[in-house]
This record gives structure tokens, sequence and C-alpha cells, in this order.
């Protein structure tokens, strides 16, 4: 099974507030956890939605994938990763 990418860096959020909606989402397939996403009021929510509709792209591009397109209820989210972003020193 092929693997499709997203990336959202340099977010101005803090890691601990967006882990708690993408525990929501992992191991969805991508079109219940964009409609899962829709209706959760957090920021991170619009973060993430905008994450997986990447990834989704990138699936859907036959370009990127040897001329092969994967259909949006083939997809699974396996692995969402947030790391902590860079800091401001407040002096």
């Amino acid at each position: 099974m092929a693997r499709f990418n997203a990336f959202h860096k340099n977010a101005r959020m803090s890691a601990q507030k967006v882990r708690l909606v993408a525990d929501l989402v992992r191991g969805m397939y991508a079109d219940e956890a964009l409609d899962t996403l829709k209706y959760q009021p957090q920021r991170g929510a619009r973060m993430l939605e905008k994450v997986i509709r990447s990834a989704v792209g990138n699936a859907q591009d036959p370009d990127q994938n040897s001329g092969r397109s994967h259909r949006i209820e083939e997809l699974v989210v396996t692995e969402v990763r947030i790391d902590g972003g860079p800091m401001f020193k407040r002096i």
C-alpha cells in the first residue's frame, strides 16, 4: 500500500491542543476523519482538516502516483504526528 504525506509546519498553536483532536481521527478512513473534524469546535481541527485534504489531494494526483489515482474511500489516516514548533524566548 502506498503512503501519502502532507505537512503543516510552524503552526502557531500548542501541540498539546492539536494532539487532543488528532487522537480522534487516527485510524479512521479519510472521509470519516474529514466529517468528524468538520464538526469539532477546536481551532486545531481546522488545521488537521486542511492537512488531511492535502494528503487526499496528493493521493488523487496521478502524476505523483505513477499514473494511478486513489479514491478517498480507500484512504486511511495511519499516522498523525504533532511535534512542538519553534518558541520565542521571553525576555
